[in-house]
């Protein structure tokens, strides 16, 4: 019976534990049971700053304002977004009175792939 009790006391501490160490930014947090029908889930649920825009995602991502950016710091004039694909943003403008093509990875902080 007191090894029971000593376990039980244990596993509080331990869960006790876990919740101090929850990132501060993190607006709620839910201890979910489950119900019998719908959601058999169980477990500690910590919720953010969900406002639908997947940081991590885009953060891994070239958006076309940053390549056209990027561009224009290497010298592009009237650079413009010609071709956007899953793996590259193909960038097309003027430099030196000859028309350049800059070719980046859709990959973060845009890696050019062709000059």
């Amino acid at each position: 019976m007191f090894n029971t009790i000593k376990t039980a006391a244990l596993s509080g501490l331990v869960a006790l534990g876990t919740l101090a160490a929850v990132p501060a930014h993190a607006d709620s947090i839910y201890l979910g049971f489950g119900n019998n029908h719908h959601d058999r889930r169980t477990g500690v649920y910590i919720g953010g700053d969900d406002d639908g825009f997947r940081r991590d995602r885009n953060f891994r991502r070239c958006s076309p304002d940053r390549a056209l950016d990027k561009a224009e710091r290497m010298g592009l004039h009237r650079a413009r977004i010609v071709d956007i694909s899953r793996n590259t943003v193909k960038v097309v403008g003027r430099q030196y009175g000859d028309r350049v093509v800059v070719v980046f990875a859709n990959e973060r902080g845009c890696p050019v792939i062709y000059r």
